[in-house]
């Protein structure tokens, strides 16, 4: 379900903002620091819980404003209401979901999927694994309802392991007890990690064919443990060596997605427009496997989409969303570098964010706008 309405209040320098985007197409223009990456961090707030351009929240409230308020509602027969709101002297995140107080965040994330397609998105190529694991364990969150609770229980299973490696006068008795319990959770992680792998695959190399034709680009999963012994197995033997490094070395902690082109890292070989568009097909593959699973779509949110692309490659990308008929808010220095690649029924609305004198960013409707 798409959003109707958008509420953003005490976000970094924009004006409070209350307005109705469409179901498809939000273009968002406006000069460099005027605030429209703001807005899309807003959304991401909405649907997230967290910023993606930084870790303290607090940075996010407005200089001086005492709150965060974020607020959505999804269209539908009823609709949905939800939002967040983070006060500056409170450490926690206030959720509230269809008028109810929620204090799962998980809540947040299954209420309104999303896809961010930033320049922070290159770090599925080359960053380190930990980005890829987020990517990965996104979808299987989505698509296997017992996720959630096998990736808390793993990982309470290895902080209690650490917390006894480092703790050198504790009992094997102990260890073995906890490694009983990372050991279950990991293996039924890894077959639900695996089988999403196996969907993601075709789905993936389908979009990319249609962006970028790469054949020999490979995405391989692997689960974090030599797949040629058990895990029970790994742990045991590897004792010695994880007391000396007060750590866990092999686990599904480690797991990754190698993402190849040939026998080299596709980060090695790739231009930068290449790298965007490999990420942005992995971005909407996952978008694709999760309404031929659930029937729902996601909400794109695209920071300065003709950033390293030609003119065809903008076209080809703009045509795949409008296939897939998702909501999806862009933003762009230029207003008609993207305006014009759209069919003419495609329900599009577009605005800027004009900065004030002060420094503070205000959305404006432009011209066209089909609802």
């Amino acid at each position: 379900m798409p959003l109707d309405r958008l509420v953003l209040h005490g976000l970094r320098n924009l004006q409070p903002i209350d307005f109705e985007p469409v179901s498809r197409v939000n273009l968002i223009t406006g000069e460099n620091g005027s605030g429209k990456t703001s807005l899309l961090e807003g959304i991401h707030i909405l649907g997230m819980g967290r910023s993606f351009r930084t870790r303290n929240m607090r940075h996010v409230i407005a200089h001086e404003g005492e709150e965060l308020l974020v607020h959505g509602r999804l269209a539908g027969e009823p609709p949905i209401p939800f939002g967040v709101r983070r006060r500056r002297s409170e450490g926690e995140l206030e959720i509230r979901l269809a008028g109810e107080r929620v204090g799962r965040l998980a809540s947040l994330v299954e209420t309104l999927p999303l896809q961010l397609i930033n320049p922070d998105a290159f770090r599925l190529l080359e960053g380190s694994p930990a980005g890829r694991r987020e990517f990965l364990d996104w979808g299987v969150f989505h698509v296997k309802h017992d996720f959630l609770e096998a990736w808390q229980r793993a990982r309470r299973a290895l902080k209690h392991r650490n917390a006894l490696l480092r703790h050198g006068r504790m009992s094997d008795a102990s260890l073995t007890a906890w490694e009983h319990e990372l050991v279950h959770w990991s293996e039924r992680i890894d077959v639900m990690r695996g089988a999403w792998v196996e969907a993601f695959l075709p789905v993936f190399e389908e979009t990319l064919a249609g962006l970028l034709p790469l054949e020999e680009l490979r995405l391989r999963y692997t689960r974090g443990w030599d797949r040629r012994r058990s895990l029970a197995e790994v742990l045991r033997q590897g004792r010695d060596v994880d007391r000396q490094m007060g750590f866990t070395q092999q686990g599904p902690q480690r797991a990754d997605l190698a993402i190849r082109l040939g026998k080299r890292p596709a980060i090695e070989v790739l231009s930068r427009g290449q790298q965007k568009l490999v990420v942005s097909a992995m971005k909407l593959a996952q978008g694709r496997l999760l309404e031929a699973s659930t029937g729902r779509r996601c909400v794109y949110l695209i920071d300065d989409l003709p950033a390293e692309l030609d003119a065809s490659h903008r076209r080809l990308f703009c045509r795949w969303l409008e296939n897939m008929r998702c909501q999806v808010f862009i933003t762009s220095i230029e207003p008609d570098a993207l305006a014009d690649l759209w069919r003419a029924d495609t329900p599009l609305a577009m605005f800027h964010v004009k900065r004030s004198a002060a420094g503070s960013g205000e959305l404006l409707p432009r011209e066209r706008q089909i609802s």
